[in-house]
């Protein structure tokens, strides 16, 4: 399971999401084995006097927080985090410089999804990657 969240400029942000959003899904489907139709993505379009950041950042400044169930490898996790650096590089023209990646992961019994612990749920793809 995983929960992504972005955090952008308004007026950077909206007008990438669906391609950002696309970019995020190949890379986790890359780096974790990820099913095609899991995706769980918010984007929080920020008010440029709500959104503070170093002066060495510009306007195209990402944070993308991951939430997973835990349990990949340590491997696995630096290939997500370097397919994202390159890929939102690649296809949005967001230099490294300006993408922030933090990745959270909780034991599954920490997790409620369709009414049940997340423990208790049959998945239908790996975690332990």
């Amino acid at each position: 399971m995983g929960q992504i969240k972005i955090y952008g400029i308004k007026e950077r942000l909206t007008p990438i999401k669906e391609t950002l959003s696309d970019v995020i899904h190949s890379c986790l489907i890359d780096a974790f084995e990820y099913p095609h139709n899991k995706k769980f993505h918010r984007f929080f379009p920020m008010e440029q006097e709500n959104f503070y950041f170093e002066s060495n950042r510009t306007m195209a400044y990402t944070i993308i927080e991951i939430s997973i169930f835990e349990g990949r490898s340590v491997e696995a996790k630096k290939r997500l985090i370097n397919l994202l650096i390159a890929r939102i590089d690649n296809k949005l023209k967001i230099s490294p410089q300006d993408i922030e990646i933090t990745i959270f992961e909780t034991p599954k019994h920490n997790w409620g999804i369709r009414g049940l612990p997340g423990d208790e749920l049959a998945l239908h793809y790996k975690v332990n990657i």
